[in-house]
């Protein structure tokens, strides 16, 4: 039997303009409308990704507003070790920083719990990180540290625990495996290069190698999404460990725009719903505030645009 009931459900960042997860949060005014735009497109489970003043906000207006929805929440680590594969950033921490961020992770872990304690009835799972075990990941956490924590999640709270990494990581993380309550796979044909055609049989694929994998668990997508922008055509394509850049020839389609977004959202939707998979559509809106170009493809993948207008 499954641990969490079907039901729609998307990644929530609700940051705006001027606003970030290390400043100023989006108000209660904000989040009450953020909200009140999901359950009426029919969302039940929202997946945020720290224990801050943003999800607490979150969860009260959940609470007093009596809405329809559920959190998985869990904690965004620092890197516990160097990767020198790590395309996106040279990492050069001391040990000293290294240890500082262990620390650090353990903190957020205890605020995690002490957030679920205060919101029991708001929380469906907690996850003890994301993306922290790929060959180019810029946030490495050792298994054992991941065990730990599940071990250290388990101990204190009443909710299934899971952790969210990607499809080709969950294979060499099967010791792991064993202390996940359920498995939390991301899978993005779209950062495969993968056709838009061809993009909901590459889910397809993933889903079942992750239950012919792991027979005995529930799998949920925790992320899966389609950009509808981006100012190159060049992408980062996952090719098994190895993340490539890609540069189409000259006159290829752009891949992220918002009829693709919208065939993909509208195709996998489809096909969640008549199978009874839980998958956390990325994202709820776009994320501007990370800081990339504003037309480049990571902050483009929301449903919604910051305006928090539908894009079809």
């Amino acid at each position: 039997m499954d641990i969490l009931q079907y039901g729609k459900a998307i990644c929530y960042s609700g940051y705006r303009k001027g606003q970030n997860p290390k400043g100023e949060v989006p108000s209660a005014e904000q989040i009450a409308e953020d909200l009140e735009i999901l359950t009426q497109d029919g969302y039940r489970y929202l997946r945020m990704y720290d224990p801050n003043l943003h999800a607490r906000r979150v969860l009260e207006t959940i609470r007093d507003k009596n809405l329809p929805l559920k959190c998985m929440i869990g904690i965004d680590s620092d890197p516990e070790s160097n990767n020198e594969q790590c395309p996106f950033e040279e990492q050069h921490y001391t040990e000293q920083e290294l240890q500082q961020h262990m620390k650090r992770n353990d903190d957020e872990l205890e605020k995690l719990i002490a957030l679920v304690k205060e919101f029991p009835d708001e929380v469906a799972a907690v996850s003890i990180g994301n993306e922290n075990t790929p060959p180019w990941g810029a946030h490495m956490v050792s298994e054992e540290r991941l065990i730990r924590h599940a071990k250290r999640l388990k101990e204190a709270l009443d909710k299934p625990v899971t952790f969210c990494e990607g499809y080709f990581e969950w294979p060499h993380i099967q010791e792991l495996a064993k202390e996940m309550d359920f498995i939390s796979v991301h899978s993005y044909p779209y950062h495969y290069g993968d056709d838009i055609a061809d993009a909901v049989a590459v889910n397809k694929k993933h889903y079942a190698d992750m239950k012919a994998l792991f027979p005995d668990k529930q799998v949920v997508f925790t992320e899966l999404g389609w950009s509808s922008n981006n100012t190159t055509p060049n992408y980062h394509s996952l090719v098994g460990d190895e993340l490539r850049e890609v540069i189409p020839e000259p006159g290829t389609p752009m891949r992220a725009s918002i009829p693709n977004e919208k065939r993909y959202i509208e195709e996998i939707e489809a096909w969640l719903e008549q199978e009874q998979v839980i998958a956390f559509i990325f994202e709820a809106f776009d994320e501007l505030w990370k800081g990339c170009e504003p037309n480049c493809s990571e902050c483009n993948f929301g449903l919604y645009n910051e305006d928090r207008k539908k894009k079809w």
